[in-house]
């Protein structure tokens, strides 16, 4: 079993092949920063500018992860950014920010396992072994 598969098992997801693609999209999306770069500071900010501040920030701490739908990833992302991540899906818009709101809170949400961006930060997301790594951690 690969790294990528580690990854999908642990976000439970391993049956689903286009699972994989969606969570390197997501990952590829983090380390671009979003909109302004930045990387996962970046995008805690987007979500804090399109007033979805208290959900970012419910995947950032310990707690429960609040579910975020795909029309406000469309508001705070924009239609360029889903627009490139279901291109790179292969999907259309719609689907892909559905896919989009499945795992961003999970991702998010292994990234930061003590509750702080402070482990990644605006240097964006470095080595993608390194990330993907947390995913098979429980």
């Amino acid at each position: 079993m690969g790294l990528l598969d580690s990854v999908i098992g642990a976000l439970g997801g391993s049956q689903a092949n286009g699972q994989g693609d969606a969570l390197q999209a997501v990952i590829a999306m983090l380390a671009r920063g979003g909109q302004g770069g930045g990387g996962l500071d970046g995008l805690v900010q987007q979500f804090q500018q399109g007033g979805l501040g208290d959900l970012i920030a419910s995947w950032v701490g310990t707690g429960q992860n609040l579910p975020v739908s795909a029309s406000q990833l469309q508001d705070v992302l924009g239609s360029d950014m889903l627009s490139q991540f279901a291109q790179q899906l292969g999907l259309p818009p719609g689907e892909a920010a559905g896919q989009l709101s499945q795992l961003l809170p999970q991702v998010v949400d292994k990234l930061t396992p003590n509750g702080q961006l402070s482990d990644i930060g605006s240097s964006g997301l470095g080595d993608l072994g390194s990330v993907l790594e947390r995913f098979s951690r429980p």
